[in-house]
């Protein structure tokens, strides 16, 4: 796997001019390679972020849980797939971070599946890099521990509002669009905008996409008035 993660593996080695620089460079990418490869086939989930929590890579376990490619979750914050159950709890990290300390910390969090299950979990956070004076990175190492059911009367009672991104999705939907254009054109898989509509049912309290269509209309999310379908006004995060 050749593919360029955006990692600099090339900071350490010897000096560009020295003659080993070529054979050190060559040996380096190997290995990352080799690194890369083992991450894809692994099925634990793991991502790799900066000092802020930025993700710089996940393997595809980790993209799996929202139903999306590796390289979609690249560039955003790992916050925006997991809430910490106590964010006292990262507190500890930020100061590991800071003195450049390397130790695990576990942190409990929740999140919901592409499929709308809310599942939690225990997150290893690891502070790495490659020498002790070099900034560090964060390993984050996910376990799965267990899933938790919503029951009708929670669905119900949600946020009734819908994000700019689940607006668009029931745009394109209400003008006939297959799943299949609508991923194309939001940027998502097709299993992530099921998973953005199997969350709008489980919010709504209906089924199909008909009556998600009809109860955005409804609650004011597309504009009445419009044609083709639109968006009426944005609601909610992203």
């Amino acid at each position: 796997m050749a593919e360029d993660h955006g990692m600099d593996l090339g900071a350490s080695g010897p000096p560009s001019d020295s003659p080993a620089a070529d054979a050190w460079r060559r040996q380096a990418i190997t290995w990352r390679n080799r690194v890369m490869l083992l991450l894809d086939r692994l099925p634990l989930p793991v991502a790799l972020c900066d000092a802020e929590g930025v993700i710089l890579l996940a393997n595809p376990a980790m993209a799996a849980e929202w139903g999306m490619l590796s390289g979609q979750m690249r560039g955003r914050n790992a916050l925006d797939f997991f809430h910490p159950r106590r964010t006292t709890r990262l507190h500890p990290i930020g100061e590991a971070v800071r003195l450049r300390r390397r130790s695990r910390y576990p942190v409990e969090v929740t999140w919901s599946t592409a499929a709308g299950t809310e599942r939690y979990g225990e997150m290893d956070v690891d502070p790495v890099s490659d020498t002790p004076d070099a900034p560090p990175a964060l390993l984050l190492l996910l376990r799965v521990l267990g899933e938790r059911a919503q029951t009708p009367a929670e669905s119900v009672a949600e946020d009734p509002r819908a994000s700019e991104v689940e607006a668009r999705i029931l745009a394109l939907a209400a003008g006939g669009v297959t799943t299949a254009r609508v991923a194309k054109t939001v940027g998502l898989t097709v299993d992530g905008v099921n998973y953005h509509l199997a969350r709008l049912s489980r919010r709504w309290g209906v089924r199909g996409k008909a009556a998600l269509v009809a109860r955005a209309y409804v609650l004011g999310v597309l504009d009445a008035e419009a044609w083709p379908p639109a968006v009426a006004h944005r609601s909610g995060p992203d």
